[in-house]
């Protein structure tokens, strides 16, 4: 699918901000880890994400759920959150996100769009990316780049979260900076913790190294 997002939309003062926060990965390159389950310092990284979205002043929430759907739904449930499954998670993550977006209730000025396999994302962070998006010149989509770097987490406005419901918008298109740039607006940032993630137990390990936190994977010992 392309990039494409109509022009329109503003800036508001007060941000009414949704999230969507992505759990339904089948951590492939994990061996079929389920990612949000993996704990740091004692805390599933799900579990961690919903502290921050809390603590940056986000007023709900969907957890999209797809592999190990019972553990993930387990670990949430003492959250007010809205669950949302998408039973074709093998697909990829553009359904997930279609998923979520589409369980939010109202109007949001401010969606993120948050990975559960980013490890060292808190409030500061998204407090930061929502500053940012506050701030911004132009633009539908908040992308934060490290480096040149593309990280995550990303913030849409209402224009984006419509297109993508209603035009078969590819949200996760690699390409959206390079081919439409004035739809976007870039955070450069120096924050690397937006591009930090889990993708294989060696990254596991990397960051257990370079932190000396203690990250254990489910139903594992800890791997230092």
């Amino acid at each position: 699918m392309g990039c494409q997002f109509k022009q329109g939309g503003g800036l508001h003062a007060r941000l009414r901000i949704g999230a969507v926060l992505l759990a339904a990965g089948e951590g492939r390159r994990m061996g079929g880890v389920s990612k949000p389950l993996i704990r740091l310092q004692g805390v599933q990284l799900i579990s961690r994400h919903l502290v921050a979205l809390s603590g940056a002043g986000v007023d709900e929430v969907v957890v999209v759920t797809g592999h190990a759907r019972a553990a993930v739904e387990a670990q949430v449930q003492g959250f007010p959150v809205t669950l949302a499954h998408n039973a074709a998670h093998s697909e990829g993550q553009e359904g997930s996100v279609r998923v979520g977006l589409d369980a939010l209730s109202g109007s949001f000025e401010a969606i993120l769009i948050v990975l559960a396999d980013q490890p060292m994302i808190g409030a500061s962070d998204l407090t930061e990316l929502i500053g940012a998006f506050k701030k911004r010149p132009a633009g539908h989509v908040l992308v934060p780049v490290v480096a040149g770097q593309r990280g995550n987490p990303i913030v849409l406005d209402e224009v984006a979260h419509a297109q993508i419901l209603t035009s078969g918008t590819n949200l996760a298109c690699r390409h959206l900076i390079e081919r439409q740039p004035e739809l976007v607006h870039v955070h450069d940032t120096a924050n690397t913790r937006f591009i930090t993630d889990l993708d294989t137990v060696e990254d596991v390990r990397a960051l257990a190294a370079r932190t000396g936190w203690r990250l254990e994977l489910p139903e594992t010992e800890g791997i230092a």
